[in-house]
């Protein structure tokens, strides 16, 4: 194992970006400390070919544009908040409404910071300090995430602390193409996912606080099945947000830490498998439903379905629902979770 550290660009005021490159017999990782973001992962096919199967930039111009969170570590605060507000203690919080009325990704700037980095044998962890009142949200923090790579996984551990109560929701936003990054449509992908039910929505991809079952319906993936069968159904609850774009509720979550297997993809042709495990209590699965991006690695474009995000989380909008898990952590409840991208052998 090892860990090698680059020049990856400079930003405007001169400061200089780093590129990491974690390897291991198996695998290989490439971050930034520009965002913590997951630039690249290369996994071997059935017949030992090594392919990059995340969707990316060759450059940090692009990092700082990046309107589609490819590869981006979200926070404060992933997903969504209902009117850009949200109440702790009886006080009310303002944060940026920058998808209609609502709040989404915490207005993407978390990923566009400059985070301090090192590394340690077989990883790399970013950290970053945010003053009370940054974007609307209180209270001093530190977050930190690592990155572990092992010859089956890619671990991140999210770590934040605040010295006053605030909401922190983390997660990776990386979109995977097992066939390749420069593949095409993730369509044929088959998935299975260990959640029988999911946070049901209306417009604007907001939770009614409903956890509905996803029994009968177009998002049934407790059997395995392709990406593409059921992606254009025209039940309502697909055709709200063009496709899959649902926080799935995951099977046994008690709220104690524990590892649970949320899901795994399978891409046939190149028998690569990525299973999910995670820490946390749901997971958004997004098929890249209105990306259009033709700033990608190699000059491609990334159309609609070029990608599946996979990002674990608490629920979206839950400091509005008193039924959904809380991510409202402080002073004397650190924010720790922990998600592993795992990569067992080819099909």
């Amino acid at each position: 194992m090892s860990v090698t550290k680059d020049l990856f660009g400079k930003l405007a005021d001169g400061r200089e970006v780093s590129i990491y490159t974690i390897r291991t017999d198996r695998l290989c990782a490439r971050v930034t400390d520009l965002g913590a973001v997951l630039v690249s992962l290369y996994t071997p096919d059935r017949n030992g070919e090594m392919k990059d199967i995340c969707l990316g930039y060759d450059d940090v111009e692009n990092y700082l544009d990046n309107p589609g969170c490819l590869g981006a570590t979200v926070g404060p605060n992933a997903n969504r908040i209902a009117g850009a507000s949200f109440v702790i203690g009886g006080e009310e919080y303002h944060i940026p409404a920058n998808e209609g009325a609502n709040n989404l990704h915490s207005d993407k700037m978390f990923y566009k910071r400059l985070f301090n980095a090192h590394s340690d044998g077989d990883s790399v962890t970013f950290v970053l300090g945010l003053p009370d009142g940054d974007a609307g949200f209180p209270g001093n923090r530190i977050f930190s995430i690592t990155y572990t790579l092992t010859d089956e996984d890619l671990r991140i551990d999210y770590h934040a602390k605040s010295d006053r109560k605030t909401v922190i929701n983390l997660t990776n936003h990386s979109y995977f193409n097992l066939a390749g990054e420069d593949s095409g449509s993730i369509a044929d992908h088959v998935m299975k996912l260990n959640c029988s039910s999911f946070t049901k929505i209306v417009k604007g991809a907001i939770p009614t606080g409903e956890i509905a079952p996803v029994k009968g319906t177009a998002l049934d993936f407790t059997e395995a099945k392709p990406i593409g069968r059921d992606v254009d159904s025209e039940e309502e609850q697909m055709t709200l947000v063009g496709g899959y774009d649902h926080n799935y509720v995951i099977d046994g979550y008690t709220g104690k830490g524990e590892l649970l297997l949320a899901g795994e993809v399978c891409d046939p042709a190149s028998g690569r498998v990525m299973q999910v495990l995670t820490t946390v209590p749901g997971m958004q699965v997004y098929t890249a439903n209105f990306l259009n991006d033709k700033h990608g690695k190699g000059g491609r474009t990334y159309g609609p379905r070029s990608g599946l995000a996979l990002e674990t989380q608490f629920f979206p909008d839950n400091v509005h629902h008193d039924n959904f898990p809380s991510s409202i952590f402080g002073a004397d409840t650190e924010y720790d979770s922990t998600t592993i991208y795992r990569f067992p052998a080819c099909r």
